[in-house]
């Protein structure tokens, strides 16, 4: 089952993207969606360096949403720094210390921060010990790392690895 379907909640993502990028419902689109959301995982399975194994599908949903509502309202955050006085800013480089040991959950980490406008992150240490983010405006260093920790890591850390 796993070689014809490898990724059973990666291939309805895909295909919701696929819809979403062509703004279109049409049968033909949701057919054509549904052939790229599985033949993707399919033909990429061998680049999958470890099975992904959702414990708290739950966490995940909540996580989800937790991302976008940081995501859209640090959108708005942004426009009004970038707007305001952009001379006051005050960015910093953090070193965030990671509990997070799967390369999967720490990309997502990785990637959570980035698309959050705002934050960056920058680089992951050799012993995947800490990771360098950056922040356009932030100035209180340990608030930031504690934020991250709370909405991002820990969440993540329920979702893909054994507590």
């Amino acid at each position: 089952m796993t070689r014809l379907l490898p990724h059973p909640i990666l291939t309805p993502v895909l295909a919701v993207i696929w819809l979403l990028l062509n703004n279109s419902f049409d049968t033909g689109q949701i057919l054509l969606g549904l052939i790229f959301g599985w033949a993707i995982p399919v033909l990429t399975i061998h680049f999958w360096p470890e099975a992904v194994s959702i414990r708290k599908p739950i966490v995940l949903l909540r996580y989800l949403a937790v991302l976008l509502f940081d995501i859209i309202v640090a959108n708005f955050t942004v426009a009004r720094l970038i707007l305001g006085n952009p001379d006051k800013l005050q960015p910093i480089f953090v070193k965030l210390p990671l509990d997070l040991t799967s390369d999967l959950a720490i990309s997502l980490l990785a990637n959570s921060i980035t698309l959050t406008p705002g934050t960056l992150s920058a680089k992951l240490s050799d012993d995947q010990g800490h990771l360098l983010v950056h922040a356009l405006n932030e100035t209180d260093p340990d608030t930031l790392v504690a934020t991250i920790k709370q909405r991002y890591e820990n969440p993540l850390k329920e979702i893909f690895e054994s507590c």
